[in-house]
């Protein structure tokens, strides 16, 4: 079973901290989007997954490579990467990893994080769409359905045709066939809005083609892609994740509840929490801090913050009661 990441976007709403690292990449309460995915996927499939396909932007260093390399590691997958060269579209994403478009797989957008029961049934479809109810379906592609099977994908509508939003997540029987309903898209130009080419208008295809499309739901489905939802979701992991921080992690300091400290992280002689997170490699000195994230290897010495992110291995010192800096920064 193959997994499919489109993760070529730079995430412009999550600036400064994808401009090193991807969003997919970045910690969300200890562990990545990607891995998040993968721990999810692995629990509650009939099988394993075995192999990772990441679509990669032109300008991704070996680091990240590396970093996907490492998971796909502990999970006994194997890792693949292509590169997009230009954004023309959601389907022109799939279609860059055509070498590997072969088998069954899982395709996902790694900028949300997800819950969903185990025990997921890949039988008697072709396609799989997960999908959530959401009060205003205009800001989402949906799936319309008849019983249990889809019989439309309309993007965005105005109408009020279904609730079930598309969350970006897809299983697929057979890749290759859906290589060819996007060669298809490409050969005779049909683009959605922007002058893109759409996933869903494949998939639009292929039920046309008397392709069976059944749907999934989720229990959680949490965005991470402004620097408000990955708070918002951070704080809802916290709630919802048990967490015991490493016996050394914690000296003459006050932990208010939740609170995650990752391996390596030191809090002394501080007051921490309610809802921060607080990274692999961190060190909070001094300081009294709620609400924020601390991402890996920073250091935050003799301050009191507050709704704040700071970046990996960055250095603060200020005054002031609210920061968002980026990677390698130094306030002082």
């Amino acid at each position: 079973m193959k997994l499919i990441i489109p993760m070529a976007g730079r995430g412009k709403r999550l600036r400064p901290h994808s401009h090193v690292t991807p969003k997919p990449l970045l910690a969300v309460k200890g562990t990545s989007m990607v891995e998040r995915i993968m721990d999810t996927f692995n629990h509650v499939l009939p099988h394993h997954l075995d192999e990772g396909v990441f679509v990669l932007g032109p300008d991704f260093g070996a680091d990240v490579r590396r970093q996907l390399i490492d998971i796909c590691t502990r999970h006994a997958m194997k890792a693949h990467f292509v590169v997009q060269e230009e954004a023309l579209g959601t389907a022109h994403a799939v279609s860059v990893t055509s070498d590997h478009l072969t088998g069954e797989g899982i395709v996902v957008y790694a900028d949300t994080v997800f819950e969903m029961d185990p025990g997921v049934q890949l039988e008697g479809a072709d396609v799989i769409a997960w999908v959530k109810e959401v009060e205003d379906p205009s800001r989402f592609g949906v799936a319309v359905r008849e019983g249990e099977q889809i019989v439309a994908f309309v993007e965005k509508p105005q109408e009020l045709i279904s609730k079930e939003a598309l969350i970006g997540i897809y299983y697929v029987k057979d890749l290759t066939q859906l290589q060819r309903t996007i060669n298809h898209l490409f050969e005779h130009d049909i683009r959605g809005k922007g002058g893109e080419f759409y996933l869903t208008d494949a998939f639009d295809l292929m039920l046309k083609d008397g392709h069976v499309f059944k749907t999934a739901t989720v229990t959680a489905w949490l965005d991470c892609g402004t620097l408000t939802a990955l708070m918002d979701t951070t704080r809802h992991l916290l709630n919802g994740e048990a967490h015991t921080p490493p016996a050394d992690a914690v000296e003459n300091s006050v932990l208010l509840e939740p609170v995650y400290i990752g391996e390596g992280a030191r809090v002394t002689n501080s007051v921490v929490g309610p809802y921060v997170s607080i990274e692999a490699g961190a060190t909070i000195k001094g300081s009294i801090l709620r609400d924020s994230i601390v991402f890996e290897g920073a250091r935050v010495e003799n301050v009191v913050l507050k709704d704040s992110f700071i970046g990996a291995h960055a250095t603060v010192n200020p005054t002031t009661p609210s920061l968002n800096i980026g990677d390698h920064a130094v306030v002082e």
